[in-house]
């Protein structure tokens, strides 16, 4: 059976014809209606029909959705989703009457590691963790080959893990949370804060940023690293550690055979994994005789919330 899987972004909603090996075999994109969830239902209804309309007879059965926030523990309502406005929206129904097909509603960073899962980095093991390395950190969980959702819903909200007392502020509103340290964000205010401190030492940071400290981003900070410059490379370091360190404590819980890192920061490949895999193994529990989990790049890229959501509405 062929199933739709949309991905709602802050500024896009992606959707895709997916098959059952996971391949995408036809997409569309569209705006984010910002501020309008009536509206977005009718985005995400006008991207079903367009793809059912090129499929010449192929059928569709079912829609699955990925979104950015809290879904209920019936995949049928969106609790909150600050990033799209919306609050106590009963998605599924408003998508369903306007598509006429059977639709699940999922938080999209377990639906991205559902795909890993099932089609990706993740395949060949039934006991997974992915984590999501962007602006902030998400998370998924695949145990005994099936995605744990938690009682309400709302499992693997990772990134808010609090890793450091009275830490850094973070817009959950807590103090300390992991993604503070790890994530895409993490490594900018790492770049920034030694610019300011160290211009000289940071010099190539901030010629790839035009002169600005404010102005150094990720990529910046990146492709510094990539060249071997050593300040860029300190910054990375400081966020593999604490990467690593979260991934021990989650280890000493969860048990997984893998993680599975993916998100913009994981771009980086292998020089961000090498250290995470250091600071991982140095922190883990348990010492030299524990089995250690692998630690693996995801593989689906910004594919995997299309992929893991039409599977999903496969079950």
């Amino acid at each position: 059976m062929l199933t739709i899987g949309v991905d709602i972004g802050g500024t896009k909603v992606a959707a895709g014809v997916v098959d059952p090996h996971g391949q995408i075999l036809d997409r569309v994109k569209h705006p984010t209606p910002a501020e309008d969830p009536r509206a977005l239902a009718d985005v995400v209804a006008r991207a079903v029909d367009e793809l059912r309309g090129r499929r010449d007879g192929d059928e569709v059965g079912a829609v699955g959705v990925g979104v950015a926030g809290f879904v209920d523990e019936d995949r049928a309502t969106v609790q909150v989703a600050v990033n799209i406005g919306l609050r106590d929206h009963p998605l599924r129904d408003r998508v369903q009457e306007r598509a006429g097909l059977p639709v699940v509603i999922e938080n999209d960073a377990n639906a991205a590691a559902w795909a890993e899962a099932r089609f990706g980095a993740g395949r060949d093991s039934g006991h997974i963790v992915c984590v999501t390395l962007g602006t902030g950190i998400g998370g998924g969980l695949v145990l005994d080959g099936k995605l744990h959702r938690g009682r309400y819903g709302v499992a693997a909200e990772i990134g808010h893990y609090r890793m450091v007392p009275h830490g850094r502020r973070c817009a959950c509103g807590n103090h300390g949370c992991w993604e503070q340290y790890a994530s895409g964000s993490a490594l900018v205010a790492e770049g920034r804060d030694l610019a300011r401190t160290d211009p000289v030492a940071a010099e190539r940071m901030l010629k790839l940023a035009d002169g600005s400290v404010e102005g150094i981003e990720g990529q910046a900070i990146t492709q510094a690293a990539l060249e071997g410059d050593p300040a860029a490379l300190e910054c990375f370091e400081a966020v593999a550690d604490w990467t690593g360190r979260g991934l021990a404590d989650l280890a000493a819980i969860l048990d997984p055979e893998c993680f599975i890192v993916g998100g913009g920061v994981s771009d980086a490949g292998e020089m961000l994994l090498d250290p995470v895999r250091v600071s991982f193994a140095r922190n883990v529990s348990g010492g030299p005789g524990r089995r250690l989990a692998d630690i693996r790049v995801a593989e689906l890229g910004g594919e995997a919330g299309i992929v893991g959501a039409g599977d999903l509405a496969r079950l």
